[in-house]
């Protein structure tokens, strides 16, 4: 099942018409924020390099939030590439059955070994720096994919399962490759080298 497409078509253009208007004036997501959860600690490669932590939020989608801790502990993300990356709008990465080597040209089509998640949607909105589930037209289909948010997308709350927020490293974000066209796709994109779990 593809997961490529995780925001239909109507909803994709209005986001980025949306986004537009915010790009400029959003401001950093603060790095001294901290919630309850794990921190996902990202190792970024490529053209870009630096690190990303991630406040996970155990409060607001425990399952998917255990489904990631433990695909990062397996070593899942590990070199998975940020195949979809649309400046002003999100970074999209996770996709640990084809985002690696060779297959990271199918990138964004595939999940983990591990059962799709039931959504956990929640009144938490997507901000800058926020993280959320990349899935299907179901709303039921996430499993490994997600995006970090590069300003507010209003239009994706409630639609979208929130699982973190960036605490650290949002510059690193701001200067991950870009994609072209409409849908995003990156050529020779930047990867998550190693990702571990901080309690």
């Amino acid at each position: 099942m593809s997961r490529d497409g995780f925001i239909a078509g109507g909803i994709f253009a209005l986001g980025l018409a949306v986004v537009g208007g915010y790009a400029l004036a959003q401001t950093a997501t603060d790095a001294a924020a901290d919630g309850p959860g794990p921190n996902l600690v990202i190792e970024v490669a490529g053209s870009t390099t630096g690190t990303i932590v991630i406040d996970l939020l155990p409060d607001v989608a425990p399952l998917h939030v255990t489904q990631i801790t433990t695909l990062a502990a397996q070593g899942a993300y590990d070199d998975v590439v940020f195949h979809r990356v649309i400046d002003g709008f999100m970074a999209q990465t996770g996709d640990v059955q084809y985002g690696k080597g060779a297959a990271s040209a199918q990138a964004g089509m595939g999940g983990s070994e591990l059962p799709d998640l039931k959504a956990e949607f929640s009144d938490v909105s997507f901000d800058r720096g926020v993280v959320g589930m990349a899935r299907s037209s179901d709303p039921d289909s996430a499993n490994s994919q997600f995006f970090i948010m590069f300003a507010p997308a209003p239009h994706l709350d409630g639609q979208y399962t929130v699982v973190g927020r960036v605490i650290s490293g949002m510059e690193v974000v701001d200067a991950l490759k870009k994609g072209e066209g409409g849908n995003g796709e990156v050529t020779d994109p930047d990867r998550m080298a190693k990702v571990t779990v901080a309690e």
